[in-house]
């Protein structure tokens, strides 16, 4: 049996069978056996013949400029017709293989290290006429070619004289072999219905679906690389019309679930008001109605409440609870992890006893009877605000009646938790919390079935944090500053920088800081990695939450919504490889109290452009929605919300912000569709079909064919 077989995915009944060539694995394009399939895998991303098509050429290699060797320029891509007059072998290991060749204007030699003489007797025999493609060097005033990059016989040269497309590889893949399967794989490319409304296509100047793929691997200039390219443009709007569609579908299908209307009487926030220890912004009041208007309806709730670190987005989900507990249904409060968790249950407990509510915090934690008794308080409805992490989402949690549920920090959960969570209760209206300002463009991409809230001011009496940044020369006036600090009662946060490509690289920055920083404070000092158990982080961060540590050096896992007051310094060391929105986030761990907090950024110079521009921004802002947006301009989309955990779509061939015209005309264009053409029944609907398909967007499909 061929490996080929064995890696096909199960074929899904409803599939247009026009798509099946698409689907099938790498291994079926010639050349692409097991051992490169795997590698060839890991590069484009994924098993199937469509995953290589959405690999695209980064440059070119132009091999249609053909002078004559005396005009031969230094460091030019030429593409010479030779005559091949000598070989001159080299017995010494690691000296080179030189053939010499000539046309009627001058001599050229053509190199080759390492070389098997008789593959090089056959490539170019004596006293022949042949094509050689590859960069010309001067040596010793004389030109070369290092290892061409092709060679063939005269009736070779149109093949060889042409524009070639140069891709993103990895190691033990060539350009030659992703070029060879990319081009077999064009050929698996079928002719498909037309989806895009050809007046819109028309205007655009957009090619069909099947010419614009072939176009995008086959740039015939440099423009042929830009986003704004044709082909690329053409490409990148149907990735984003599946997406806004497949969000526009799961949104209709939510909204017609039936969902409950719950009008609040007020009662339990009247006895909550005067436990909170600060007065409600403008932006908290405005987000609140939103929210109540929302609950009033028979639809689902389905609203995204922004805000930035500290504005105070937990109060307005407290006050949002207290509509369906008045109406005798349950809230949950879930956060992405154990502390969070636990730390909400801090917050929420003055208020929630306030109004005599009863409350529990379930985590993974919780075991065996502990649980039981947990599982029973919820199941019964004597718990009537749950707070936990996706604990609540196990097999044998059941709720009484879950009305409302809030999810904190959206970005560490899917849509498919979203849906899991909703699936507890009966038409549960959903509150998702991020403290991730997104720019409003990709709040269309994962967000685009939400109704947004903003938070855009901060509580009363926060002060601003006084951002400093300082060149790693400085490092130990800095340390005598904070040892100062500290003697005053400020606890201090150092953050080590996350390399992407390895958690011991990561690891050994932060474990070395920690080994300076713990030889001058002793053990007053505590460390936090992403390579810990959860339980031996929270037990540190309670460690440094109650005073026992002044100092926790850290890698990025303190970034989201740890709170401790007391912390009043943060020190982000080489804060020049930090994103906008990360250091952001991680400056919003201090100035919580009401004490004059500080930040610095410390960087490692030179430093780039970019970096100078991003370290600039944070000192002059504290507006993360500016911040979020400037992120945007300065990095793409695709490192927005920083590294690892991001739950944003990532798109293969649309290219944000450079795409963002193209994402808002196919959110208009979903809309228009689905208010047309609900179930996607029209030529044009199925033809939507074939391109939710084609992306895979498994979801939409799904809820289409279920009615």
């Amino acid at each position: 049996m061929s490996s080929e077989r064995k890696t096909e995915p199960a074929r899904p009944a409803s599939r247009p069978f026009a798509l099946d060539p698409l689907f099938r694995a790498l291994t079926a394009l010639p050349g692409v056996g097991p051992k490169n399939g795997k590698l060839l895998e890991k590069l484009v991303e994924g098993p199937k013949i469509l995953d290589l098509l959405w690999h695209r050429p980064i440059a070119f290699v132009d091999r249609r400029f053909s002078p004559k060797v005396k005009d031969a320029p230094d460091g030019k891509v030429v593409t010479l017709a030779l005559r091949v007059n000598k070989h001159f072998p080299n017995a010494r290991k690691g000296l080179p293989y030189k053939v010499w060749c000539s046309d009627e204007t001058g001599a050229i030699n053509l190199v080759f290290f390492h070389a098997h003489k008789d593959w090089l007797e056959k490539q170019l025999p004596m006293d022949t006429d042949v094509i050689v493609s590859g960069r010309v060097e001067y040596f010793q005033g004389n030109p070369q070619i290092v290892h061409p990059d092709a060679i063939g016989k005269p009736e070779d040269r149109a093949a060889i004289e042409t524009v070639e497309p140069v891709y993103p590889l990895t190691q033990g893949i060539t350009n030659k072999l992703v070029r060879k399967a990319a081009g077999a794989a064009l050929g698996f490319v079928p002719e498909l219905p037309e989806w895009l409304d050809e007046a819109h296509k028309k205007r655009q100047g957009w090619a069909d679906w099947n010419e614009a793929v072939k176009a995008a691997h086959n740039p015939a200039d440099e423009r042929g690389l830009l986003p704004e390219d044709k082909a690329r443009e053409r490409l990148a709007y149907d990735e984003l019309l599946a997406n806004q569609l497949t969000i526009a579908l799961v949104r209709s299908r939510q909204k017609k679930s039936s969902g409950r209307a719950f009008k609040g009487t007020g009662e339990l926030r009247r006895k909550i008001i005067p436990a909170l220890p600060f007065e409600l912004t403008g932006a908290q009041k405005r987000a609140i109605a939103e929210i109540d208007k929302d609950m009033a309806e028979a639809s689902r709730m389905m609203r995204l409440l922004q805000g930035d670190v500290g504005s105070g987005k937990t109060v307005v989900a407290a006050m949002a609870m207290m509509n369906a507990v008045e109406n005798g249904a349950q809230a949950a409060f879930l956060a992405p992890t154990e502390i969070l968790a636990r730390q909400h249950g801090e917050t929420l407990r003055p208020w929630l006893d306030a109004a005599d509510l009863r409350y529990v915090v379930f985590t993974g934690r919780d075991k065996g009877k502990a649980r039981d008794a947990l599982t029973q308080k919820i199941a019964s409805g004597e718990a009537q605000i749950v707070i936990g992490t996706h604990a609540i989402f196990q097999e044998g949690v059941e709720f009484n009646d879950l009305g409302f549920a809030v999810i904190d920090e959206q970005h560490r959960f899917g849509v498919h938790q979203r849906l899991q969570l909703s699936a507890k209760g009966r038409g549960t209206d959903i509150l998702v919390m991020t403290a991730t300002p997104i720019p409003r463009t990709l709040t269309l991409t994962a967000y685009g079935d939400m109704e947004v809230s903003r938070l855009d001011e901060k509580p009363p009496g926060r002060k601003p944090v006084d951002t400093r940044l300082l060149d790693s020369s400085h490092m130990d006036e800095m340390i005598d500053g904070i040892a100062r600090q500290i003697k005053t009662g400020a606890r201090a946060y150092w953050v080590c920088p996350l390399v992407e490509e390895s958690e011991l690289i990561d690891l050994a920055a932060a474990e070395e800081r920690y080994d300076v920083l713990h030889a001058r404070f002793g053990d007053k000092v505590g460390l936090v990695h992403g390579r810990m158990k959860p339980t031996e982080k929270d037990a540190v961060m309670q460690k440094f939450a109650s005073g026992t540590l002044d100092i926790l050096v850290a890698t990025t896992v303190i970034e989201v919504g740890v709170n401790v007051p007391e912390a009043t310094i943060m020190v982000i060391e080489h804060a020049e490889r930090f994103g906008l929105s990360q250091l952001h986030q991680l400056r919003g761990r201090v100035g919580r109290g009401g004490d004059k907090s500080y930040c610095f950024l410390l960087y490692y110079g030179p430093l780039g452009e970019t970096a100078k521009e991003r370290l600039s921004i944070m000192r002059q802002t504290e507006d993360g929605f500016l911040i979020s947006e400037k992120d945007l301009e300065l990095r793409g989309a695709g490192d927005l919300l920083g590294v690892r955990q991001s739950g944003m779509p990532t798109f293969r061939l649309a290219e944000l912000p450079a795409h963002n015209e193209l994402l808002a005309a196919a959110h208009d264009d979903a809309k228009y569709i689905l208010g047309k053409d609900p179930e996607l029944k029209t030529p044009r609907g199925e033809a939507l079909r074939t391109l939710l398909y084609l992306f895979e967007r498994d979801q939409a499909i799904a809820y289409l064919r279920s009615g």
